[in-house]
């Protein structure tokens, strides 16, 4: 059986960890709120872009930008996005399983991944997969900037002929208790999302519909980049939120049952001793 002061160091150990996950929900479901917020702000600009370009595509030969160009996928460039950090429940792992599922699903193919978060990197090197660049540290201040720099790399090598097609993996953020490992195309940008939901209307185009792919399609692409890594740092704060809060939750009813325990330990102790006193009063008698 336990002694009591080891029982009362270890409540005291409970209790200190108790206090670093509540604060660390916290500091999440603020983070979180202003996440939420950015996705809100962002959403709307990646629904009209690409509404502008299911209409332009139903005008405009999509062979005439090399982004629509679709070839035959040999080499895939796959972007990896998880966190920087841990203890957020299985937020990296479902980001890594859906990753995994889809490199080792398709073996005929060439792969080259380029991570963004540490434990996403962390996993690709453990595999010796290649890798083609790393971003860390991003999520503390997540800019567009760094969107752009990564979508930028990822034009310039498909334009080139480098990489066949492009998919990013990230969690998608539905809600503070639910976040989705997506896989999504990036390039060539589908052909069904631009010639489908065509809305009858016409529209007079300056300058004309060539010199608007030129302009936009470059730009959709950063977006959805864009958009992924909000999703991604938003679900990721809402992960680490619920699990901090089963953390403390779990800490709680442990110290309860330590506690507990621990009477009961001194009540036995004391018990045992008056049995010992009474005792030995009797045999002097």
């Amino acid at each position: 059986m336990a002694k009591t002061h080891d029982l009362k160091r270890r409540i005291r150990s409970i209790k200190n960890t108790m206090q670093v996950t509540k604060a660390m929900k916290m500091v999440s479901a603020a983070r979180l709120r202003r996440a939420q917020d950015r996705i809100l702000a962002a959403r709307p600009f990646a629904v009209t872009t690409g509404k502008v370009l299911s209409s332009l595509a139903a005008r405009a030969n999509p062979e005439l930008h090399p982004l629509l160009v679709q070839r035959p996928i040999q080499r895939v460039e796959l972007v990896l996005v998880t966190s920087d950090r841990g203890l957020c429940g299985s937020f990296n792992a479902n980001a890594i399983k859906a990753a995994s599922a889809f490199i080792f699903g398709r073996s005929a193919t060439a792969f080259n991944v380029m991570t963004v978060g540490r434990r996403g990197r962390d996993f690709v090197r453990r595999r010796r997969l290649p890798i083609t660049a790393e971003w860390v540290d991003i999520f503390r201040t997540l800019e567009f900037s760094t969107a752009q720099a990564i979508g930028d790399d990822l034009i310039g090598r498909y334009i080139l002929g480098e990489i066949d097609a492009v998919h990013v993996v990230y969690n998608e953020f539905k809600s503070v208790v639910s976040q989705r490992p997506v896989v999504e195309q990036i390039l060539p940008i589908p052909r069904a999302e631009l010639v489908g939901a065509g809305d009858g209307e016409d529209y007079i185009y300056e300058p004309d519909a060539e010199s608007l792919f030129e302009a936009i399609l470059p730009g959709y692409v950063r977006s959805q980049i864009w958009r992924a890594l909000l999703e991604s740092a938003a679900a990721e704060h809402a992960a680490r939120m619920t699990a901090m809060d089963s953390a403390t939750k779990n800490a709680k009813e442990l110290t309860e049952a330590l506690t507990l325990h621990m009477n009961r330990v001194r009540q036995a102790s004391i018990t045992t001793a008056i049995i010992e006193v009474v005792s030995g009063a009797a045999a002097l008698e």
